[in-house]
């Protein structure tokens, strides 16, 4: 998979006329400012996994280096903030998914958290974001993601260095002339879905990895555009046969 530096691909992106703006930090990215000009653009924040179903998600670790298992538990971030979804308030939101590492011995090591299928985003997804619980460790997560194309990307979303629950979020870099780094969109095939979420890695520090550690998710969401979408011609035909 390649990894993508958001900082270092931030300036590479700016001399192809594609530039981040960030509200405060790469932490807290801009949606509106990433990609198309703003006035063409229909952004919504919407719910891609709320983790609330069994065997939906699997986790996996080299047996080298230790044995893991996932499962869900009750329980929600106090501080999450409600989607503004009439059709999402209706759904259940009640369960979290946590992991339990066991290591084996300290050592540089990963370990993946994958959903049963990639899941899709419909239009062109700005940002993805988390709720991650990490128990104040020095491991840092990576979001896994397939592109139009079908090609798999890391996108680093940060530390776990915290007490608590914490909103990690992270922006998807444009591609700067449709050939090239994440292609969402393409003027042959309108109709597919752009990004599609794998899931998530978690590299560990090899100074922290040992003993047991415990982690848990809750609702991912992306900020998507839609314009193209919303904007289609409702007799236009659609280009799959």
């Amino acid at each position: 998979m390649k990894k993508i530096n958001i900082a270092l691909l931030t300036l590479a992106l700016a001399f192809a006329g594609s530039v981040f703006a960030q509200t405060e930090s790469l932490s807290d990215p801009d949606a509106s400012s990433i990609g198309n000009d703003s006035a063409r653009q229909s952004l919504r924040e919407i719910s891609v996994e709320r983790f609330e179903r069994e065997a939906s998600w699997n986790v996996h670790i080299s047996p080298d280096y230790g044995v893991i298992k996932g499962r869900l538990f009750d329980g929600s971030p106090m501080a999450k903030e409600e989607l503004d979804d009439a059709d999402n308030k209706e759904m259940e939101d009640s369960k979290v998914l946590g992991v339990k590492v066991e290591f084996f011995k300290r050592g540089i090591n990963s370990f993946y958290i994958t959903s049963a299928r990639p899941i899709p985003i419909e239009g062109v997804t700005k940002t993805v974001s988390v709720w991650a619980c990490g128990r104040n460790m020095g491991h840092n997560m990576w979001l896994l993601v397939q592109d139009y194309n079908g090609h798999n990307f890391e996108i680093y979303m940060g530390s776990l260095e915290f007490s608590g629950w914490k909103k990690l979020t992270t922006a998807i870099p444009p591609s700067p002339d449709g050939q090239h780094g994440i292609v969402q969109q393409s003027v042959y095939h309108g109709d597919k879905p752009g990004l599609r979420i794998v899931g998530f890695r978690v590299d560990c520090n090899p100074m922290e990895a040992q003993g047991s550690f415990f982690m848990y998710l809750d609702d991912l969401r992306a900020v998507t555009d839609l314009y193209d979408l919303e904007n289609r011609d409702e007799d236009d035909m659609m280009d799959n046969w």
